[in-house]
């Protein structure tokens, strides 16, 4: 891991961004403090010789002249705001819990928006260390095997977190819980087979539906489509 000073600047309001990650690992130090967390994937932080990361329900502000070093995983997307040294509630390394509104809302980057969502990053609640989660991780592995039982306690052995564990972490980080995120998984998977011309068995039984009959009554309760429609509109399309 690469250590560097960060190149230095007079940092006088708030200056937020979105930066995105492929795998690369550095340690270094800022004249100013940053907010930071994950819009996308996760990242791993060592502060002060102390393990953490950051991810779509906790971020961690680190003051100015605090060493860190950050490994990301590849496609992660961080929102980092860089703000003044001597700006109120950034002179302590801390984690906290990323307000759901804000992961609701559309993103602006603008100095006055940039300064209101800092506000509101330090206003948000102290976490304690949450147990880490790999989304990407489960999320490949079911994807791979859409056809099996995926209950949540066999979610939740892929990451090695008891179900009821697993269901809270999953919910915070992705709005759903794992069933209802499986589901549209296999609903997804299944549109898009049938619009290539798959036939209705088949394509049930790959996604994880008993029977042609279950999947279709899925996709007119929960999309309002049928098999049919789907394949029509697969062929106005080409």
């Amino acid at each position: 891991m690469a250590r560097h000073a960060h190149s230095s600047f007079l940092l006088t309001a708030p200056i937020a961004s979105v930066r995105h990650y492929s795998g690369e690992h550095a340690a270094h130090a800022h004249d100013h403090a940053q907010i930071l967390y994950a819009l996308e994937g996760r990242m791993e932080l060592e502060v002060n010789g102390r393990a953490a990361f950051v991810d779509a329900a906790c971020g961690m502000v680190v003051p100015a002249g605090v060493e860190h070093g950050f490994l990301a995983s590849p496609g992660a997307r961080l929102l980092v705001i860089d703000a003044p040294h001597d700006r109120g509630g950034v002179d302590k390394v801390r984690r906290f819990a990323v307000p759901a509104a804000l992961r609701e809302k559309p993103l602006a980057l603008s100095g006055d928006d940039a300064g209101r969502h800092l506000s509101e990053l330090l206003c948000a609640p102290r976490v304690l260390a949450r147990r880490d989660l790999d989304l990407s991780h489960v999320r490949e592995q079911i994807i791979r095997q859409l056809h099996e039982n995926w209950n949540t306690r066999r979610m939740a052995a892929l990451v090695h977190l008891s179900a009821q564990r697993f269901h809270l972490r999953w919910l915070e980080l992705t709005g759903k819980t794992p069933q209802q995120w499986l589901r549209e998984q296999r609903l997804d998977a299944a549109a898009r087979a049938l619009a290539r011309g798959e036939p209705l068995e088949t394509t049930a039984l790959r996604c994880g539906y008993k029977s042609a009959s279950a999947l279709a009554f899925a996709l007119r309760r929960d999309r309002q489509v049928g098999a049919r429609d789907l394949r029509r509109g697969s062929r106005r399309a080409a």
